[in-house]
């Protein structure tokens, strides 16, 4: 009788050739399996993500077609963005006679809506407007060399700073402020996200703007 070629272990294991190559294929075929499960998890993440977004967009929308007050239109928009982004607060500040002038805020308490006023050189707000550019920092915004200091805003004791200047007909006429408490790193959706919410503000004030000569002709 031919002597038998399986090793020892394989007898002890009770496998030959072809269950010892299986056993071995398995595992790494298993983690391809599992790379392709997390793959498809994070489009349907990231899909979920866009769906989310587009809702806010269209019903930022809706809200310029309503007949509202602009002032509660703005609040609608901070309050929104908040929800979204998952953020501790969201401001905007609107252009009058030159200076930034605070017009909106996602926070209960309102009672500094129009009475915080910068210059357009002043602060990282005032660096947005002026220099029309989108501004993001992750951690310690109150550190940074452009920070102006209000005492009665607690937002200038958060982390993450995330602002995009309102442009209308090519002049900027805003800033939208997103900040969080806790250090954050915001993602391009996340700026792409405020910086469209931006240019449908910048939108939502043309209208507005148109609204209020239409009421003045009829007078």
């Amino acid at each position: 009788m031919a002597p038998s070629n399986r090793t020892t272990a394989e007898l002890s294991a009770g496998l030959d050739g072809t269950d010892m190559a299986n056993a071995y294929v398995c595992p790494a075929r298993n983690i391809v399996i599992m790379e392709a499960v997390s793959k498809h998890r994070d489009l349907e993440l990231r899909l979920e993500r866009a769906e989310q977004q587009l809702r806010v967009f269209q019903r930022v929308s809706r809200l310029m077609t309503r007949d509202m007050e602009l002032e509660d239109i703005l609040h609608e928009i901070v309050g929104l963005v908040r929800d979204f982004l998952a953020c501790d607060s969201c401001l905007i500040y609107l252009v009058e006679e030159g200076e930034l002038v605070l017009a909106a805020s996602s926070d209960a308490n309102r009672a500094n809506i129009g009475k915080v006023r910068l210059r357009i050189d002043e602060g990282l707000t005032g660096w947005v407007a002026r220099e029309r550019r989108l501004l993001a920092i992750s951690r310690e915004a109150y550190n940074d060399p452009r920070f102006k200091f209000f005492k009665d805003l607690p937002q200038d004791r958060f982390e993450a700073f995330l602002s995009v200047p309102i442009i209308s007909q090519g002049k900027v006429v805003g800033v939208i402020n997103v900040q969080h408490k806790e250090p954050r790193v915001h993602s391009g959706s996340d700026m792409e996200m405020l910086s469209t919410i931006g240019e449908q503000v910048g939108c939502l004030l043309v209208l507005s703007q148109q609204k209020s000569a239409r009421a003045v002709a009829e007078v």
